[in-house]
């Protein structure tokens, strides 16, 4: 066990120690954050795979104390270093998908080059790389008993944990924080997009037995689509009516609750950063004009853990890299609110 007796949670972040300045390996942790240094399909901005690193850093500015679980820190926070195979790799396919995206722009056709139908292939398999990789080391912290949340990368990342989430708790839901429904098939020509981590999971899992999505105000006529023929499956609600609620007179307490009541008992967290107001995250890949204040979505956590459902893992992903820090500094907080939100829920 790790000893605390000389450490001060009140002194400065200790760079020496790990996440948020705090003294936990990874056997003592209860927590396990997992980075994931990928962005292969960044269709806009990019920077989100170097976010974990930065969000480091950020972290020690954090005072560890928390009015809603008191000294939470001490059941142990731990991050993994970055996998810098992984980051080489996304590096170079990232490279590859510029190439090809900067093709297809041209309104050039595909199937008449066959550079760019391998370059598409080896960005497909890079991908398909990820995810398994994503899998195998989640699956491998969920045996041993331990609470892990993902650390994008872009919103392609935490696929892979989502299937080991799974196997391990059977039915769930998940409750997405974002500006985008990311339901789409494939978006140019990338078969596990960013924009498409949804479409393939409620696919390929069948386990998820409800997406909630909240914060949504940009979304293409197929998404629509897919929303209007999922049988209630999926279950927005979109920036826009949510406004429109409040002008009206509703609170965001009746509001949160509705979106509460469609997640089953159990529920697993994808908080995509750009669901907040783009004054917090002016850096990510895709802003978009709107959205949450950090408070609301913390808010909406709390009555989900109030309601007694279960919160089951987490990812947070889509953090830009700024030239004041601004953004990482807001990833970091919210991270550590994640945290602590994960260990209410499960006492």
């Amino acid at each position: 066990m790790t000893d605390l007796s000389l450490f001060d949670p009140n002194a400065a972040g200790n760079p020496n120690n790990n996440i948020f300045g705090l003294p936990f390996t990874e056997a003592d942790a209860r927590i396990v954050l997992l980075p994931v240094p990928w962005e292969v399909t960044a269709s806009y901005r990019k920077g989100t795979a170097r976010a974990p690193e930065h969000l480091f850093r950020s972290s020690l500015q954090i005072d560890l104390f928390d009015a809603d679980i008191s000294e939470g820190w001490k059941q142990g926070f731990h991050m993994r270093e970055p996998d810098k195979k992984i980051l080489l790799k996304s590096d170079y396919l990232r490279k590859e998908a510029e190439l090809y995206i900067n093709f297809i722009s041209q309104g050039e056709e595909i199937l008449k080059n066959k550079f760019m139908c391998k370059t598409l292939r080896e960005v497909n398999e890079g991908s398909q790389f990820l995810n398994k990789w994503v899998y195998e080391q989640t699956s491998e912290l969920l045996d041993k008993g331990k609470l892990v949340g993902i650390i994008g990368g872009d919103h392609s990342s935490p696929y892979g944990f989502m299937k080991a989430i799974a196997e391990k708790h059977g039915d769930f839901g998940i409750l997405q924080i974002d500006a985008h429904c990311d339901l789409r098939e494939s978006y140019e020509g990338f078969t596990n997009s960013h924009a498409s981590i949804m479409f393939n999971a409620l696919r390929d899992i069948p386990q998820i037995k409800k997406l909630v999505q909240a914060g949504v105000r940009d979304h293409s006529q197929s998404e629509w689509e897919y929303i209007c023929n999922s049988d209630n499956r999926v279950v927005p609600f979109f920036d826009k009516v949510i406004r429109e609620r409040m002008y009206e007179g509703e609170t965001w307490r009746r509001i949160a609750d509705d979106i509460v009541d469609q997640l089953p008992e159990k529920v697993y967290l994808s908080f995509d950063i750009d669901g907040l107001d783009p004054k917090l995250c002016p850096s990510t890949g895709t802003p978009v004009q709107g959205g949450f204040e950090t408070e609301q979505v913390f808010y909406l956590i709390k009555r989900i853990i109030q309601s007694k459902r279960t919160l089951i893992g987490f990812d947070l992903c889509e953090i830009g890299i700024s030239n004041n820090e601004w953004d990482e500094n807001v990833g970091a907080r919210v991270l550590f609110k994640l945290c602590h939100f994960m260990l209410a829920s499960n006492p």
